[in-house]
């Protein structure tokens, strides 16, 4: 496996957004924060497209951070919405698979249409040019709140999501998203590392269903968990930690930074700096390739 300079920093971040996706920063802006940062590795994770990476590289290249080919996918498991992280390390996404995720930005671009119609039955006036125009090629939820709040529906983007976009609120409609069993074949079949992302979001954080999530997904070639989230307790990184050498899954982890949509999370650091991620998690990730 290929092997690279730690000279930049003692810190790596496998989980982060550029405007690609759901985050606010370029990414030329996503390579100057990680440099700041002293990181000495990035993923890009933008959602399903890999438009943020690839114009990030020649940037890391040029300032020496060492940048790994990430994704994130919305999947379901039966109901329940579980995201699953992928990395390409060493190797390219099939043509296959990069026509799939185009198969993907189009549900989600039905499920924009669906969304400004229901929308528009609780009197937000919402249209698709707007939030197009927010969220370049990849357009989500994010940029329906920050149109929403520069309209003057509501006060802020947290207002947003608890009174109309997120899973519980009045205006959310569901995407069509592929069952997780499918995106983690989709993933192994194109060279990636699928890595389940943030577990305490699943199920609530009920370490038996997680776990017996993990166990029922593992022969569909789930190869990793993040361990190390933003959104993670120490307990939590107790728990994963254990669920991972238990399974001999490999580890990931990161901020899963977002920028403004996010701001008091940071990258490389987290959420009141609970977040420190070494090298080691890197190397051993390239292992289970």
């Amino acid at each position: 496996m290929e092997e690279w300079n730690r000279e930049v920093g003692d810190l790596i971040d496998l989980h982060s957004h550029t405007y690609y996706s759901d985050g606010t920063s370029s990414p030329q802006e996503l390579v100057e924060i990680a440099l700041e940062a002293r990181l000495e590795a990035l993923s890009i994770t933008d959602h399903d497209t890999f438009e943020g990476f690839d114009a990030a590289v020649p940037i890391a290249r040029d300032r020496g951070l060492k940048l790994i080919r990430g994704i994130e996918l919305s999947t379901r498991y039966h109901t329940t919405s579980v995201h699953l992280l992928g990395y390409f390390i060493g190797y390219e996404p099939s043509a296959e698979f990069v026509s799939w995720l185009g198969e993907l930005q189009e549900t989600r671009r039905d499920r924009n249409r669906r969304l400004i119609a229901k929308l528009r039955e609780y009197g937000v006036a919402v249209t698709l040019e707007e939030v197009e125009k927010k969220g370049r090629s990849l357009t989500g939820r994010p940029h329906f709140a920050r149109v929403m709040v520069e309209k003057g529906y509501v006060p802020d983007m947290e207002a947003a999501f608890r009174e109309y976009l997120d899973e519980s609120a009045r205006a959310y409609v569901e995407r069509h998203d592929p069952q997780l069993s499918e995106s983690i074949g989709r993933l192994r079949q194109a060279g990636g590392i699928p890595s389940l992302a943030h577990p305490v979001r699943i199920f609530r954080n009920d370490y038996a269903k997680v776990d017996a999530l993990i166990g029922e997904m593992i022969p569909h070639g789930l190869s990793a968990i993040e361990v190390y989230h933003s959104d993670h307790k120490a307990r939590d990184v107790k728990h994963y930690l254990e669920t991972a050498n238990r399974y001999g899954l490999a580890i990931t982890g990161g901020s899963d930074f977002h920028g403004a949509n996010k701001p008091r999370i940071h990258l490389g650091t987290g959420y009141g700096h609970n977040l420190t991620i070494p090298h080691q998690v890197l190397d051993d990730l390239m292992g289970a390739q």
